[in-house]
């Protein structure tokens, strides 16, 4: 395979659209309920503005992704740890089934998975994607400090390949959320490859670029037909080289985009994906059609009424 960078001049913003497949919820509701794991030294960390760290109302987060042309998010009703354990949190699937019932064209669901429930967590997901319409799972293995190839994952695995739905997870090492409960970094990339062997109908998506090990996650998405990788929690300027050739020519298929809001301001993410330079096909791909057919979701929503990113 060629080293070299395949670039081509940015494309026009006026043509450009997204579907932001990692955002989380983030208003002062979040907030108030305890419901973001996040402390000061984290947002100090990714530079979160202090006037923004109270949560912005939903309203206020839809005219931010107007500005940035982004079209549709996949809202996570995460869950964070065993919820016996100091710091872990949940967010029900009623709160994000609530905000994808108000704005039903902007929004869809992700349903946090969490394996401390056992059966009654696999049959809460089945509900969360046959009653509220959630199009797939998400799960953070260092909040269960349990990699992502262990037995107690598979009996969602399996829940998802029968409702036909992808989940993705967290590869890669994690922060310091808080700093009372600083967790283990258990997403080595490779761990996907015992998983894509045992469900090779799973879709399964690495988030988070799979950073440090980003040329190991891009190997695991060559092996696997099953297995993608997103460019979201970093800034687009700073994604390593190798993953913006993968995206830019030979994986074009593979990856999808996302900003992890609130780590990433969406108009930012946008801006610096139209700086790098891919080619039209490359980025139509990455930032949007990728996410359509991964996550089946159906035709394109309705045109956004004036959106530019500056």
């Amino acid at each position: 395979m060629d080293d070299k960078v395949i670039q081509a001049k940015p494309n026009p913003v006026s043509s450009r659209r997204a579907i932001d497949i990692v955002c989380n919820p983030f208003t002062p509701v979040e907030v108030s309920n305890g419901q973001v794991g996040l402390d000061d030294t984290f947002f100090d960390k990714v530079r979160l503005p202090r006037d923004q760290r109270g949560g912005l109302p939903m309203e206020r987060y839809l005219a931010m992704m107007d500005e940035a042309g982004i079209e549709r998010s996949l809202l996570i009703a995460v869950r964070a740890g065993d919820l016996r354990m100091k710091y872990s949190f949940a967010i029900p699937y009623e709160q994000v089934a609530g905000y994808c019932q108000a704005w039903p064209e902007r929004f869809s669901g992700l349903a946090g998975i969490d394996p401390s429930r056992g059966m009654r967590g696999v049959r809460e997901f089945e509900q969360a994607v046959t009653t509220h319409g959630f199009v797939g799972a998400h799960l953070y293995p260092h909040w269960f400090e349990l990699p992502p190839d262990h037995a107690r994952y598979y009996p969602f695995y399996a829940k998802c390949c029968e409702l036909d739905v992808p989940i993705m997870m967290q590869i890669g090492h994690c922060l310091d959320y808080q700093r009372d409960r600083i967790l283990p970094s258990v997403g080595r990339p490779i761990t996907l490859d015992r998983v894509a062997i045992d469900f090779p109908e799973l879709k399964l998506i690495g988030i988070h670029l799979g950073w440090p090990w980003t040329e190991e996650m891009i190997a695991v998405c060559y092996k696997h037909a099953n297995v993608y990788m997103a460019g979201d929690a970093y800034g687009p300027k700073h994604w390593p080289r190798e993953f913006v050739h993968f995206m830019n020519s030979w994986g074009q298929d593979k990856c999808m985009f996302g900003t992890d809001w609130p780590v990433v301001n969406p108009v930012r993410a946008m801006r610096e994906v139209g700086e790098l330079g891919l080619r039209p096909e490359s980025e139509r791909k990455l930032l949007r059609e990728n996410a359509l057919r991964v996550f089946k979701l159906g035709g394109a929503p309705a045109e956004l009424a004036g959106a530019t990113v500056p």
